[in-house]
C-alpha cells in the first residue's frame, strides 16, 4: 500500500481552505445539477480534450456532500487544466458498472468514482480498461490478490480526525448528555466518522452517551428524518449526521423542533441547511483531491495505490464558517486536540474496535 507522506500545513489555514471549498461547492450545486455537464475552458488545442467524468454514487448531486464536492473538483479541473467537466448521475447500485464504462467510452481523460459502494464496479471497469485512469473517493481498489490497481487512485481520509474534534464540542455543548448518530450505511467511512465523535465525547464529557441508527442509503431524507425525531424525542439535543442526502432529513427534523435541536454534520459546513441549528462539521477536502488527481495525470504524475490524508495533510478538519458562535473554552480544547493529533501523541479510533479500546487523553 502506498501511503501519502505530505507535510503539514498550518492549521488555521488548511482549514480555512477547506471551508471555502465547501461553500463553494453548495453554491455550485444550488445553480448547477444537470445529469450530465460540460464546457470547453482551454484555448489550448493541447487541453481542449480533456475530459473530466464523475460518478455519483446513488445519492447524486444535491447530497450536500462528496458528491457535490466532486462536482467541484471537476469544474476546477476544466477551468485550471483545460477541457470538459462531465457528470453521470448513478440513481442505483445497478448503474455503477455502466457509468463508469461509458465514462471511458466517450473519452474520459480521469474518471473520479464518488464513494466506497462504487469500490466493486470501479475495479471490474478499471481490470478491463488498464489504459484508463481513474480515481475512488474513501475507497481502495485492489485485484484478487489484494494488490492495488496500478490506473486506479484509491483515496481514504481519516474522518476520525476531523470527527474526533466534533465529538469535542458536541461533548461540552449537550445538556442532556444523549447525542444521537445518524449513519447512512455501516460502511468503513462512515464508520470511520462515529469512532471519531464518539471518543471525541468521551475526552471531555464521559457521562454523555452516542446511540448510533443506520438508514440504509444515502438518499433517504424521509428516513434520516424520522430517526433523527425520535433521538430527540428521546431526550437528545444533538444529532451527527453522516449520511450524505438523507442527513439533509436530520437538519429537516432539527428546524422543525426549533432552537436548542442541534446538529453536527460531516463533508461539508452545511450552516444553510438549518441556520439556527447547525453546531459544527467535520470536512473533507474532495473537491482538492479531485483536482490533485487529475493534475497529476497532466503532469504524468498519476499513480495508482492508495493515498490517506488526514488533518496534518489540512484534508480535513472542522468547518471555520461559524467559530464565532463556539465558546474560546471549547476551541482552546478543539486546538489542543488539533496539535496532538498533528503531532501524533493523540491517534483517534478509526473503528468500533479500535474505539473499545481507546483511553481518552486529557485535554
Amino acid at each position: 500500500m502506498t501511503m501519502n507522506t505530505r507535510r503539514a500545513r498550518s492549521r488555521h489555514t488548511a482549514l480555512a481552505a477547506l471551508s471555502l471549498l465547501a461553500a463553494g461547492a453548495l453554491a455550485l450545486t444550488s445553480c448547477a445539477s444537470s445529469a450530465v455537464t460540460a464546457g470547453d475552458t482551454a484555448d489550448d488545442a493541447s487541453t481542449t480534450d480533456y475530459v473530466w467524468t464523475m460518478v455519483t454514487d446513488q445519492a447524486g448531486l444535491g447530497d450536500q456532500g462528496f458528491n457535490d464536492l466532486a462536482k467541484l473538483g471537476i469544474d476546477q479541473s476544466a477551468e485550471e487544466l483545460g477541457g470538459k467537466a462531465q457528470v453521470l448521475q448513478s440513481s442505483d447500485q445497478s448503474q455503477y458498472v455502466t457509468n463508469l464504462q461509458q465514462a471511458v467510452t466517450t473519452g474520459s481523460t480521469v474518471t473520479t468514482a464518488v464513494g466506497y459502494l462504487l469500490a466493486d464496479a470501479i475495479v471490474e471497469v478499471a481490470q478491463a480498461n488498464p489504459d484508463s485512469l481513474f480515481t475512488i473517493i474513501d475507497s481502495e481498489a485492489l485485484d484478487a490478490d489484494g494488490e492495488p490497481l496500478a490506473n486506479v487512485a484509491g483515496v481514504l481520509y481519516k474522518e476520525q480526525e476531523a470527527s474526533f474534534l466534533t465529538g469535542i464540542v458536541a461533548g461540552l455543548t449537550t445538556e442532556t448528555d444523549e447525542i444521537g448518530f445518524v449513519g447512512g450505511m455501516e460502511i468503513p467511512a462512515v464508520l470511520r466518522f462515529y469512532s471519531g465523535f464518539v471518543a471525541g465525547v468521551a475526552a471531555v464529557n464521559p457521562d454523555a452517551v452516542v446511540t448510533p441508527a443506520y438508514v440504509g442509503s444515502f438518499g433517504d431524507s424521509a428516513k434520516g428524518k424520522e430517526l433523527a425525531l425520535g433521538f430527540y424525542d428521546q431526550g437528545a439535543d444533538i444529532v451527527m449526521e453522516v449520511a450524505g442526502g438523507s442527513g439533509i432529513g436530520v437538519f429537516d427534523a432539527a428546524e422543525e423542533l426549533g432552537s436548542g435541536n442541534w446538529v453536527v454534520s460531516t463533508d461539508t459546513c452545511k450552516i444553510a441547511l438549518a441556520p439556527e441549528n447547525f453546531l459544527t462539521s467535520a470536512v473533507k477536502d474532495v473537491a482538492g483531491t479531485v483536482l490533485r488527481e487529475n493534475t497529476a495525470a497532466v503532469d504524468g504524475t498519476f499513480e495508482g495505490g492508495t493515498v490517506q490524508l488526514g488533518l496534518a495533510d489540512g484534508a480535513v478538519g472542522l468547518c471555520q464558517e461559524n467559530l464565532d458562535d463556539i465558546s474560546s473554552d471549547i476551541l482552546d480544547k478543539v486546538d489542543a486536540a488539533t496539535a496532538m493529533i498533528t503531532d501524533g501523541s493523540l491517534v483517534p479510533p478509526a473503528t468500533p474496535e479500535e474505539l473499545e479500546g481507546f483511553s481518552a487523553p486529557t485535554l
